[in-house]
């Protein structure tokens, strides 16, 4: 694994304003940055990231099956009881689930080690399905990069053939879409998501989350038109969802959601040590268990992260050597696990964090992250990567 310095495209900046990419820059500073890649050979990418991330994959699902039939794992992950029926139900039912994507810290050098799961409502996935693959085939062009490079992407072909299989099932081929008002990236996730929904064939309205109703007496929740919603994509944690009025309505009515609710196992961060307990010593996880009520400080070596988190927020570390990071957040009330620290590699002033994007089972692109703190940030630049 190496990060390569290279030139930027001419009026990539535009470009990517022509294509929707409107937060390529936030705050004034960069998000997406190409003045270099990151560079993997085939074999890497083959037995490092594609093969774990499909053998992870199994494991989480065989997981999800265990947590389902027990309440007391339920309970450990601190899920509203009011849920459970619900996710038994969603899984038993074997209601299909779109994408996700996991994190690790690979250098090149010995197995990549799982950070976390983002199983739920992960974004970046625009510029790693479409951006960074119209990166990588203007620069053959121009030059930039070998004539011979390719890349781990097969996002959007794999999303595509997602939807249309689910399109399938769903009443009139109607998929709604949804995500919170005044959020530039996540509106931008979910607009790709439409755009590939419609190529694939299915009739995709859009609706503000904070805009979806309910009727009373009605089955399903509606649309502004009072319109019933039968099936909605929400990119909107099923942890919030649950504690919020709107959430406890789920159970009550029939609107089939994506992620489905058995997800909310894998968005949440107690399933690092329930991995760790039932995989001691794999090669691709680190150790972690649920930190106990009073726990003392946080000793050299280990993370500290709470159930229910986004983009780094409220994670802290004490590295091997005694370094302290954090990263403040509004998530204090949730409960906390602990996981051994596993540096990301360091290139420069850069630590650079692998995502690794799975549609339905299979791993099919990758993303890179990297930032001068040790946290992956909601701010941490976005690179894009090649195989040579």
């Amino acid at each position: 694994m190496l990060r390569v310095d290279i030139a930027e495209r001419p009026n990539w900046k535009t470009l990517a304003e022509e294509l929707g990419f409107h937060f390529h820059t936030i705050d004034g500073e960069p998000y997406w940055k190409e003045s270099a890649y990151y560079q993997f050979t085939l074999e890497q990418v083959e037995r490092d990231i594609e093969a774990p991330s499909e053998e992870l994959h199994e494991m989480c699902m065989q997981l999800v099956d265990k947590v389902c039939h027990s309440n007391a794992l339920l309970q450990r992950l601190a899920i509203p009881e009011f849920m459970w029926d619900t996710i038994f139900d969603s899984w038993r039912a074997g209601q299909p689930h779109l994408y996700g994507r996991m994190d690790f810290a690979y250098s090149g050098d010995g197995p990549a080690k799982l950070l976390e799961l983002n199983y739920d409502t992960p974004t970046s996935l625009y510029e790693a399905g479409l951006f960074q693959w119209v990166w990588l085939e203007q620069a053959i062009e121009q030059g930039l990069v070998p004539r011979h490079a390719d890349q781990f992407n097969s996002i959007q072909e794999k999303l595509m053939g997602a939807l249309a299989h689910i399109g399938q099932r769903l009443r009139d081929n109607t998929l709604h879409f949804s995500c919170i008002k005044n959020n530039a990236e996540e509106r931008a996730t979910v607009h790709y998501l439409q755009d590939i929904a419609v190529q694939a064939g299915l009739k995709a309205p859009f609706i503000h989350t904070e805009d979806i109703g309910v009727l009373q007496g009605g089955d399903y929740f509606v649309d502004l038109d009072d319109a019933p919603i039968h099936a909605l994509f929400k990119l909107y944690p099923w942890e919030e969802l649950a504690q919020e009025t709107f959430g406890q309505l789920i159970p009550r009515l029939n609107t089939h959601w994506f992620e489905p609710p058995w997800k909310a196992v894998l968005s949440n961060k107690g399933i690092l040590p329930l991995l760790w307990e039932e995989y001691p010593d794999h090669p691709n996880l680190l150790p972690a268990y649920f930190e106990k009520p009073g726990e003392k400080a946080l000793p050299p070596g280990w993370v500290r992260k709470p159930f229910f988190s986004r983009e780094g927020s409220n994670v802290e570390l004490t590295t091997n050597d005694g370094a302290f990071e954090s990263v403040a957040g509004p998530y204090v009330d949730s409960p906390w696990i602990r996981q051994a620290y596993h540096p990301m590699p360091r290139f420069g002033d850069f630590h650079a964090l692998v995502g690794s994007w799975m549609v339905g089972d299979r791993a099919c692109g990758m993303g890179i992250r990297e930032d001068v703190g040790r946290i992956t940030k909601d701010s941490s630049c976005f690179v894009p990567h090649a195989i040579v």
